[in-house]
């Protein structure tokens, strides 16, 4: 045995190897035939029921036979490979004697003088061959398979097959090797060099981002990575030493089918993917620049480059959003069909469960965001406006698509729905319906006894007192009610500062009782029982100190 021949046959293994992790193994369907003559030759070519199945040796499938109910095809098969292993083991010979004999059942196939099958009118149907051809070729291919059988387990190949045993041996050692040595070390290099990468980012971010923790993060992974090279290495070099056999080379196929068959699979399907990968794609460019000519326009009009007639500043920002959800969603719509998966039920049935889920918890949400869009477009409310809505008073400072930020006259920042907000009654304190402004209004019981000329004028000097309330249109005194032991007055003030109406209030209650005391008028309200014996009116003024003060 010389070296070149132990080379040539290393290499038809690893050929061998390569053959296999590209074949696809596509079972098909068609007649079974049986074992025995008489078995064979009862066979129908128009049996519909019947199967196919192929006679594999050594991890060759040389042909497919027909079988029956009587015989399965599989059978079939398994009997004839047990009849050509048999006639391969018996001698060592490099030549066989091949006969095709007639009988009434079909042509005879033998070896050496022993019986390996009958081809039948079935087989030749189920190939769509003449019946002595198809004979013909299925003898060439167990005459090539019983050499091929005798030459793989001779002692040269005995030998060839160990030299490619020791050479995947050797290059698995090397490589574990290399992988106990340098596995370490790479991990801790790309820890240090992902750490030394974050520092500025966990200086800027003040330690939200942890550096350290990101660092060990990715160490992890790529140990796992390089666990999972190595045993799916050690799982190829297991299937290469096995094939290197021939007596183990069916096991070897079994190893390498389970990994190889998914990978050509997953290959094949991103090979076909790649169309529409490229569609992705197109939609994905036209759908940003789409996005960023909304960008531009709707910043060009912010900037007030050019103007849309009525169409308000505080719009902008809701109106951009809307238009890329809307320019988002239609690229959605086109792309669906060309997502990896789509047309799966596993897909259409996740797609399912996602829509039952958010029409189930999204009703509020769906109803805030289109009350939402109600309250930005109807323009009753802007930003900066006094509004009173339900018992809360005070500025709106923001309004957002689910909500609206409020500023109460305590300074305290409210959240209101804007659901809420679209079904409840809003005062807006700001907004000008008229020249005249805001009718500001207080009530007062003053006694019968009272003139009602004086209350009135007093009343009015009152307004006229406060801060903020209009000269003209002049302030005015309603009757609202005539009651037990009072007359209600109503004065009334027109004022165009709404946002500064508590204190606008404040100070024309506190001119009233001002005004009532420098009159010696009492002032019956909110409860009247009897005349006191003393008027509840001082009848001095405080000098500005208070018991206790230091001087």
């Amino acid at each position: 045995m010389n070296t070149s021949m132990m080379v040539g046959r290393c290499l038809r293994n690893m050929l061998l190897w390569l053959c296999l992790t590209l074949a696809m193994i596509s079972p098909s369907w068609a007649q079974n035939a049986p074992e025995t003559e008489p078995e064979e030759a009862g066979l129908a070519a128009d049996d519909e029921d019947a199967f196919a199945a192929p006679v594999v040796v050594d991890g060759e499938e040389l042909f497919v036979v027909r079988g029956s109910s009587a015989l399965p095809a599989t059978a079939r098969a398994e009997k004839v490979q047990e009849r050509l292993e048999a006639v391969a083991e018996a001698s060592d010979a490099t030549e066989v004697d091949v006969k095709l004999l007639e009988n009434e059942f079909g042509i005879e196939i033998q070896i050496d003088g022993r019986m390996i099958t009958i081809t039948t009118q079935a087989d030749a149907a189920y190939e769509k061959f003449d019946l002595d051809i198809l004979a013909g070729l299925q003898a060439e291919a167990i005459e090539k398979a019983i050499l091929a059988y005798r030459d793989d387990r001779s002692g040269a190949a005995r030998v060839g097959s160990a030299f490619a045993a020791i050479i995947w041996t050797l290059l698995f050692a090397g490589i574990s090797v290399l992988f106990f040595r340098k596995r370490q070390q790479l991990v801790e290099f790309v820890t240090r060099t992902i750490r030394k990468q974050f520092a500025t980012v966990e200086e800027k971010t003040q330690a939200v981002i942890r550096g350290k923790a990101i660092a060990a993060i990715a160490g992890y992974l790529v140990n796992v990575m390089l666990w999972v090279g190595y045993l799916a290495l050690f799982y190829y070099y297991l299937s290469f030493v096995l094939l290197s056999f021939a007596e183990t080379r069916p096991v070897a196929e079994l190893l390498l089918n389970y990994v190889s068959q998914p990978l050509a699979n997953f290959a094949r399907g991103v090979i076909g993917f790649i169309p529409n990968l490229i569609v992705l794609g197109i939609i994905a460019a036209i759908t940003r620049t789409v996005l960023q000519a909304v960008a531009l326009f709707f910043s060009n009009l912010e900037q007030g480059i050019f103007a849309l007639g009525d169409f308000e500043k505080h719009w902008i920002a809701p109106t951009n959003m809307l238009v890329r959800l809307v320019v988002v969603i239609v690229a959605l719509v086109f792309a669906y069909p060309y997502i990896p998966g789509s047309d799966s039920r596993a897909f259409q049935g996740l797609t399912i469960l996602a829509g039952v889920m958010l029409s189930l918890g999204s009703n509020t949400v769906v109803s805030n965001m289109m009350a939402g869009l109600f309250v930005i477009y109807r323009r009753s409310t802007n930003i900066g406006d006094r509004v009173q809505i339900g018992d809360k008073t005070g500025d709106v400072v923001e309004i957002k698509l689910m909500e609206t930020l409020i500023r109460s006259t305590k300074n305290e920042l409210v959240s209101i729905p804007n659901s809420q907000l679209l079904n409840s009654e809003v005062v807006n304190l700001t907004r000008k319906i008229d020249g005249r402004g805001l009718l500001v209004h207080t009530t007062v019981g003053i006694g019968y006894e009272e003139p009602p000329a004086k209350v009135d004028a007093m009343l009015i000097e009152a307004a006229r007192r406060t801060k903020g309330l209009k000269r003209s249109p002049p302030p005015f005194v309603l009757w609202n009610k005539l009651a037990d032991f009072a007359i209600n007055y109503e004065i009334n003030a027109f004022t165009s500062r709404g946002e500064e109406l508590p204190k606008i209030l404040s100070d024309l209650h506190r001119n009233i009782v001002a005004v009532f005391n420098e009159n010696n008028t009492q002032i019956m309200t909110p409860f009247y029982t009897a005349d006191p014996e003393v008027p509840k009116v001082p009848d001095t003024e405080w000098d500005g100190t208070l018991n206790g003060d230091e001087k």
